[in-house]
């Protein structure tokens, strides 16, 4: 990381409003005074180019706010690409709670999460909302890591309270010492981008006692909560079996106090209309992970129909029901989702290259309740961005004709990759 409390970035822009409107400026100058943005002069004159504080964007580069991760799953890295054969179901079972039970070794933690964090910032993650591990040490290395490398990141202990064979979970009164316990240490590393994130992994995993134990505790210390919800038919199924007494999935968990306007619930691919209205009365927003609802082949998300609703929509990659740790490879599958759709459905609008952008940056801050921190270059906002670079792995196209900064935009979000993003920056630091 590299961070002076005074900078200046001269060159064009792009991000979007809290309408989802794409904003172009193809010549400014943004100012970071000690990680916020502390001005904006559109065509300015006079600036010493000279000075090592300022950064001069060439002809082919332009700057973007820093991607946000809604919802990606740090332990399970090691098994990208593995086990799409299966259902969610059977995926947990078959892959994924067999390696979740290693983090109780302290070293193999480290070693996956110094991974996950690096590897995400490579790919222009700026802002990551983690679901960590069941064990209280290991997700607190991921916090650790997180602020060493200058990642923002809201850092989620696993609950699981539900009694299983392999003896992947906590009684409750363990679960509850644990988490508060994980929220101080925490707090101790004293960082203003790392924050604690009440995570029940999902209503079959926790019994309805320990959810309002989370419920409360989320009130009282004013928390984040990030869950799964309506993600597989057979899940939601089994969630009817195991709640009969609650009108849907939704509704366990607002019984539970667990849907506030800090909470975040991956997926809603089947959500029922009175579950729509339920989130969208108490704020909380839906995180749209595409790549694994089409590897774990769980959905069609119809995100339209979600913002018609009024949903905030943020975009998770759900490492590793998820493919790729890419956000951009996220957005990529979220367009080719909402064609598919168009295709099923009459007169459906799918979602293009603007909606896909702004759902990546302050959209997702939307979901997250921290628009006001991150997502655009607004004064007053911390500075997370990205330099993005068009001529690099494509650049034999950019030599045949010019293209204008929107087009550059929608090259880099259908054929670009890490390569294009050749600095970011977290609250004025560069870490990468």
């Amino acid at each position: 990381m590299s961070s002076t409390s005074s900078k200046v970035f001269i060159g064009s822009f792009i991000h979007t409003d809290e309408n989802g409107k794409l904003i172009t400026i193809d010549h400014a100058a943004i100012y970071v005074e000690h990680g916020k943005i502390s001005n904006i002069i559109i065509n300015p004159e006079s600036i010493d180019t000279q000075n090592e504080n300022v950064t001069v964007l060439s002809k082919n580069q332009f700057l973007v706010p820093g991607f946000i991760d809604c919802h990606i799953h740090a332990v399970q890295l090691p098994n990208i690409g593995i086990g799409y054969d299966k259902t969610l179901l059977e995926w947990l079972e078959t892959y994924t709670f067999p390696l979740e039970l290693k983090y109780a070794d302290v070293k193999f933690a480290d070693r996956v999460f110094e991974t996950v964090v690096k590897y995400t910032i490579m790919q222009g993650t700026t802002t990551a909302c983690y679901f960590a591990s069941l064990y209280s040490e290991a997700s607190v290395i991921l916090g650790q890591k997180a602020a060493n490398l200058g990642q923002r990141a809201l850092i989620g202990k696993l609950t699981m309270n539900n009694k299983r064979d392999d003896n992947y979970y906590e009684t409750t009164e363990e679960s509850i010492k644990n988490l508060k316990n994980f929220i101080e240490d925490i707090t101790k590393i004293n960082s203003p981008l790392i924050k604690p994130v009440i995570t029940p992994r999902f209503a079959l995993s926790c019994d309805m006692t320990m959810m309002k134990e989370l419920g409360k505790l989320a009130r009282e210390k004013d928390l984040h909560v990030q869950s799964h919800i309506c993600e597989n038919l057979e899940e939601i199924e089994a969630v009817k079996n195991r709640f009969p007494e609650y009108d849907s999935y939704a509704a366990v968990y607002d019984a539970a106090n667990l849907l506030t306007n800090k909470t975040v619930m991956a997926h809603g691919v089947h959500l029922a209309d009175s579950e729509i209205a339920l989130l969208k009365k108490r704020g909380t927003a839906i995180i749209h992970c595409p790549s694994s609802n089409t590897c774990l082949k769980s959905g069609l998300c119809d995100v339209q129909k979600l913002k018609t609703k009024g949903i905030k929509i943020g975009l998770g990659t759900d490492v590793s029901g998820g493919q790729s740790c890419c956000i951009l490879d996220a957005m990529r599958s979220a367009l080719q989702v909402s064609s598919h759709l168009s295709f099923l459905k009459e007169n459906y609008q799918a979602l293009n290259y603007k909606d896909v952008f702004h759902m990546a940056t302050l959209g997702s801050a939307t979901a997250l309740a921290m628009d006001r921190e991150i997502g655009n270059f607004v004064i007053g906002k911390e500075f997370d961005a990205l330099i993005i670079d068009t001529s690099i792995g494509i650049e034999l196209l950019d030599e045949i004709r010019s293209y204008s900064l929107e087009e550059r935009l929608q090259k880099f979000i259908y054929s670009g990759d890490n390569r294009n993003i050749i600095e970011v920056y977290v609250s004025g630091c560069k870490v990468k």
